[in-house]
């Protein structure tokens, strides 16, 4: 492996090309901004997608929209920025000595040089502080959902320590959004909305499996576990399993939530939503190569299309 220096400008090896904080964003800013992953906002769409999910399958559930669904739409957006900002900032700060021995990795702001620990720290503070802000708009239910959600994240960094399945512990955390949607919506947790959650999490273990085989030869050589790891060449067979969980809870929460309407329309609407995310993941395993890294983050970031997918469907059959 080559130093630990960072690419020209200080930009991230995986960062997206001509991405806005390395082009247009104030210099002194961009260390920062690439620890929030502000230069790859794939990680913000794929915490934000669950929690639309979650409101569209609400509004279906009790057939109430207002204009209060907007601002938790719209804030459920600036939130996931904040939050997904400060969760891979405290990620960074616990991996630092990881992420330096790498290849991925070393480039990013605290093993590069570019951010302190401190500075870190400070960081992570502010963008907690200005989504708790922001969660104190929603309703009590959905503020102590929000609240709680902040466990899973902090032991997360951790899980590739101890388990072999620090994937599960990321879905526990990303896909959090779908009960918290819910519950602002809603006011109370019922069964649509964790099935919804459920089939976040395997959909998780779907694109960050895929994501992790990246990574398989450093971790191997720094003792870091993955579920690509674990099934390395068998994770075709795992991928096929985690698709069909995906798609069969997403189902039966678009079933649980409409089942018994007086037209079937809204649930047949619904319900091409998993099924088209299924066919999309099926795509995404067919070109899976897990020696082409190039290809691994291409699959990977597509999969902001795949959570968009089912979206489109559920927010249809609300006007149908």
């Amino acid at each position: 492996m080559q130093g630990n220096a960072p690419t020209p400008d200080g930009q991230v090896a995986d960062a997206v090309k001509d991405n806005w904080v390395d082009t247009i964003a104030p210099i002194w800013s961009r260390p920062y901004l690439r620890l929030s992953r502000a230069d790859r906002p794939i990680g913000t769409w794929l915490l934000l997608v669950p929690c639309w999910w979650g409101l569209a399958l609400a509004i279906l559930w009790d057939q109430n929209v207002g204009w209060n669904d907007l601002w938790i739409a719209v804030s459920c957006a600036a939130g996931a920025w904040l939050m997904r900002g400060a969760g891979c900032t405290w990620n960074d700060i616990t991996d630092r000595d990881f992420d330096g021995k790498v290849e991925r990795t070393r480039s990013r702001p605290i093993p590069s040089g570019q951010v302190t620990v401190k500075g870190a720290m400070l960081w992570v503070g502010l963008q907690t502080l200005l989504g708790a802000l922001i969660l104190f708009s929603f309703n009590t239910a959905a503020i102590l959902m929000g609240v709680l959600s902040l466990l899973p994240v902090m032991i997360y960094p951790f899980a590739k320590r101890f388990t072999w399945w620090p994937q599960l512990f990321l879905g526990i955390a990303l896909n959090w959004g779908a009960l918290l949607a819910w519950v602002a919506h809603t006011g109370s947790l019922s069964w649509p909305a964790v099935f919804l959650y459920l089939a976040g999490i395997s959909w998780t273990l779907f694109y960050d499996t895929i994501y992790a085989h990246q990574d398989t030869e450093d971790d191997a050589l720094i003792g870091v576990k993955s579920t690509a790891r674990l099934f390395a060449e068998n994770s075709p067979r795992w991928l096929r399993r985690f698709l069909l969980l995906t798609v069969s809870f997403m189902a039966i929460a678009v079933f649980v939530a409409l089942n018994g309407r007086e037209t079937p329309l809204p649930l047949l609407i619904a319900l091409i939503g998993p099924w088209a995310m299924g066919w999309h993941m099926t795509w995404q395993l067919r070109r899976f190569n897990p020696d082409d890294n190039l290809t691994l983050l291409k699959i990977f970031r597509v999969n902001r299309n795949t959570g968009l997918i089912p979206l489109i469907f559920l927010i249809a059959a609300v006007f149908a």
